[in-house]
């Protein structure tokens, strides 16, 4: 459907892309990924013609009418539902635009007066209704009313406003107006963020069942597991195509990077023989030939570059501390509503030391509100919240801790004032786990984005020794290398994890008891997150 040929892309200040090479057929759903500013948002902008490729070719097959559903989803809240997803059909609304101000004018006009007026609105008129038909306006509504129910709204939602929903419902009328459009090739921008891990297998859910191409830009793993069957990775502005899901694309990428370590290897000592044979050989009478031959050779050779050496361990580790106690935290009896709502309702939980343990439930459902309870942020309306009584360290990282950071400071600074025994080199490798490197290190925290910040504050929450973390969605904003850094850092951890995550791969690596929240309750199940998902499954089943 599309190909990708040799495509470049240099801005004034940066080479962004290089050599993308890639192809997508019709109906395959695909995974873009890489490190952040790897440029995979820039190809998107280039597929929907925002910008151009500085060099290279876009071949496509026919002319496959693209939709791009952004990462800020365009929704105005202050329409209904339908008419949300009516507006999708600009071409329609604008035809029954013209047939209603037609049929106005009409009705203004005296027969007998404006004959010759009404003749040509008559006229127009007809026009307008063909081009109404045509362009499929009488089934717009059937079309709407068709697809409410596979987004997961019934006929009365339908008429409330956008703004009375959830983040998670508005990114599905986002996504429905842009399924009417019919598109062949759908770009999806980091669709899962922010999403609830039910909207999370919808959306996994409906996806699968559509039949038009799809490309993904996500750090959800587990997402592009599940509906990715061929993988384009982007490095160095360079692109590579792995023909499997996601884990397969991670293995591959590991054994390519052996295979390439060993050819670079012999090569270099095959290089080194040469080069000793040349150097020996040059002014012989009898050999010098032999060795300029030598020497031709060498300089034709291709040369294999020099893989890039990846840490197997994490970028950074919990600093040490002493052990807790047996019991960690004794929640008893705890109730607590916020506004009408009861979030917990005569709920218990014990954690043990060395459990974590992932707490999963839909947004709004009180999972935040736990942790701040726990950390005496909340006082809890009825119960008790109990530390054990054996050296219990916490660490606490909320999703806003980032405003706390103090603006006037450059990162390497911060960092530094915290560990002032850490070297230079120890400094930059922890922030490197983090997505700082390079100048990066040297900047205002003023000057960061967001997401720079976000991924600070987690850094320095991680500096502190600490026994037991309660962690509120500490994968938001790190891209892949990131959080496998962070997974490997928490499964080397000795303490104690409470974590709030919709990261269902990153749970699945670090989590080893999960505690759902439902209907006021709390659920536990004493195994991983596909211990939870199977257990779920069978009571579905049953």
């Amino acid at each position: 459907m599309i190909r990708f040929e040799g495509v470049t892309k240099i801005y004034s200040t940066d080479v962004i892309l290089k050599n993308i090479n890639w192809e997508i057929k019709k109906g395959e759903k695909v995974g873009l990924v890489g490190s952040n500013g790897a440029g995979k948002s820039t190809q998107f902008k280039i597929l929907i013609g925002e910008e151009d490729q500085t060099s290279g070719k876009i071949i496509k097959e026919g002319n496959p009418k693209i939709a791009h559903l952004k990462q800020e989803f365009d929704c105005n809240l202050n329409y209904s539902v339908r008419e949300e997803l009516e507006s999708s059909f600009k071409d329609i609304q604008i035809v029954a635009m013209k047939l209603s101000e037609t049929e106005n004018k009409m009705k203004l006009l005296d027969v007998k007066k404006h004959s010759v007026e009404l003749e040509t609105l008559v006229n127009k008129l007809a026009k307008y209704q063909a081009k109404f038909e045509a362009l499929g306006g009488y089934e717009m509504q059937s079309e709407v009313e068709k697809l409410l129910p596979k987004l997961g709204f019934s006929l009365k939602d339908a008429d409330k406003l956008v703004g009375n929903f959830s983040g998670g419902w508005q990114m599905k009328v986002a996504l429905g107006k842009i399924i009417l459009q019919k598109p062949d090739l759908l770009l999806l921008d980091e669709p899962t963020n922010h999403l609830d891990l039910d909207t999370m297998f919808w959306l996994e859910e409906y996806l699968s069942s559509l039949k038009i191409a799809i490309i993904i830009i996500s750090h959800d793993r587990y997402f592009l597991d599940k509906l990715c069957k061929k993988i384009i990775f982007v490095d160095r502005g360079i692109s590579e195509t792995y023909n499997g899901n996601y884990s397969f694309f991670v293995e591959q990428k590991a054994l390519n990077q052996e295979s390439q370590k060993k050819a670079y290897e012999l090569q270099q000592k095959e290089i080194e023989i040469q080069k000793k044979y040349i150097d020996r050989f040059r002014a012989s009478a009898t050999r010098s030939s032999q060795a300029k031959s030598r020497e031709k050779q060498l300089k034709k050779m291709s040369k294999i570059e020099a893989p890039i050496a990846k840490s197997k361990s994490a970028a950074f580790d919990f600093p040490d501390c002493p052990r807790s106690g047996k019991l960690v935290l004794n929640i008893k009896n705890l109730s607590h509503s916020y506004e009408d709502t009861i979030l917990f309702l005569d709920v218990n939980l014990k954690i043990s030391s060395g459990e974590k343990i992932a707490i999963l439930g839909p947004n709004g459902c009180g999972k935040s509100t736990l942790l701040k309870i726990i950390m005496k942020k909340i006082s809890p309306e009825l119960g008790e919240i109990n530390f054990g009584k054996h050296n219990i360290i916490t660490s606490y990282y909320e999703q806003n801790q980032a405003e706390a950071l103090s603006l006037e400071e450059r990162v390497i600074d911060l960092i530094f004032s915290k560990s002032p025994e850490w070297s230079q080199k120890k400094v930059r490798t922890f922030l490197g786990g983090f997505g700082f490197q390079n100048e990066t290190v040297f900047k205002y925290i003023k000057q960061l984005s967001g997401g720079e910040k976000a991924r600070l504050a987690l850094a320095l929450m991680i500096m502190n020794s600490s026994n037991f973390l309660l962690l509120d969605e500490p994968t938001n904003h790190l891209d892949l290398q990131s959080k496998e850094n962070l997974e490997l850092a928490i499964k080397n951890y000795k303490g104690s994890l409470l974590l709030i995550s919709h990261d269902r791969y990153f749970i699945s690596n670090v989590a080893n008891r999960i505690v759902e929240i439902k209907d006021s309750k709390l659920f536990s199940y004493d195994g991983n997150y596909e211990y939870f998902l199977e257990k779920k499954n069978n009571k579905k089943s049953n």
